[in-house]
């Protein structure tokens, strides 16, 4: 048996064929996680097997680890590991403030999850509640910081639309300009052809 040497990356449905036993070997709901691969991330084997995998859900600023299962239980802190470096990654691309879990491995604890403050109990998002067993949080960043930075970013954006219109605008102006010209020059030729044919017409007729 080899240890997957493989980083962790997103499931597709190309790996449901392979997910659907791992769910149901750990008594999992294999039907209903069928219909959210796209939460899961996924470590290859190194015989084209999944050595593991485990769901992300995402709601607002907020996430959930759930539903992780492995291949070989021997390799599961190792293929667990890739997988937690993984999340991380993609909290900080989402910018969760928390990840939320039920996932009772010691690993966990040991990566900074604990048993959250009653104050932050009460942010659990709705999505996530309605099991009974107890929560651990880990907190990713400040979440003060989240309205202004969102914020920022949305300045951001109406300032890059602004300079988008004005851009239009701005070449609106100048095919008008062009047009103008063309029209102006097109004017000017009629009217020297005009001109012309009158000239040679009153010549034949002397």
């Amino acid at each position: 048996m080899t240890t997957p040497s493989q980083p962790a990356r997103r499931a597709t449905i190309e790996d449901l064929q392979k997910l659907t036993p791992l769910w149901a070997r750990e008594g999992l709901q294999a039907e209903e996680l069928s219909k959210r691969f796209q939460e899961f991330q996924v470590v290859d084997g190194p015989g084209g097997e999944l050595a593991g995998a485990i769901g992300l859900q995402i709601a607002g600023h907020e996430g959930r680890l759930h539903s992780e299962t492995f291949l070989h239980a021997e390799e599961a802190e190792t293929v667990r590991a890739r997988l937690w470096e993984r999340v991380q990654m993609i909290s900080k691309n989402h910018g969760l403030v928390r990840v939320w879990t039920q996932l009772g491995a010691p690993f966990w604890r040991q990566n900074g999850f604990g048993d959250p403050a009653p104050e932050t109990a009460a942010k659990l998002p709705a999505a996530f509640a309605g099991i009974p067993a107890l929560w651990n949080v880990l907190q990713l960043r400040d979440e003060t910081a989240t309205a202004p930075s969102l914020e920022k970013e949305f300045a951001m954006f109406r300032e890059m639309q602004k300079e988008e219109t004005n851009r239009i605008f701005r070449q609106a102006k100048v095919m008008k300009l062009v047009a103008a010209v063309i029209l102006l020059v097109v004017f000017v030729l009629l009217a020297i052809w005009i001109f012309a044919w009158f000239k040679t017409q009153a010549l034949r007729h002397k």
